[in-house]
């Protein structure tokens, strides 16, 4: 992997084809859930904003880490049983189909948060 990508399709490019695949995945889970949301490289990973950060993915040797920040882990507790999580991330085993339904809604949660921190400082 390349040191700092300057767009996630770079950051994509630098893995074999199968964690691409992988990767194109998760991040099309993001984009239908925060379709106004800006994709941007942070922290050397592809990150996405909409009313400030809702999530980061990187690639690891033997898993994805997604960041979807640590309100958004203890919310979806219960379904992430399966998965390794620590506060403020969720290892996604590259052996293992991609949750992409869950990531859809965690996405979707982050986004109502942001939207909902937006309008309590507009009062």
């Amino acid at each position: 992997m390349m040191n700092k990508p300057k767009d996630t399709d770079e950051y994509i490019a630098g893995f074999p084809p199968e964690i691409q695949d992988k990767l194109q995945a998760l991040r099309g889970a993001i984009r239908s859930a925060a379709p106004d949301a800006q994709e941007v490289i942070s922290y050397g990973m592809p990150a996405y904003k909409y009313k400030g950060m809702l999530a980061y993915f990187a690639a690891h040797t033997k898993h994805i880490g997604l960041y979807p920040m640590s309100g958004t882990i203890a919310h979806f507790r219960d379904q992430l049983a399966g998965f390794t999580c620590s506060k403020g991330t969720v290892q996604l085993p590259f052996d293992q189909p991609m949750p992409l339904d869950l990531i859809r809604k965690m996405v979707a949660f982050r986004v109502s948060e942001n939207l909902m921190k937006e309008f309590k400082k507009k009062k």
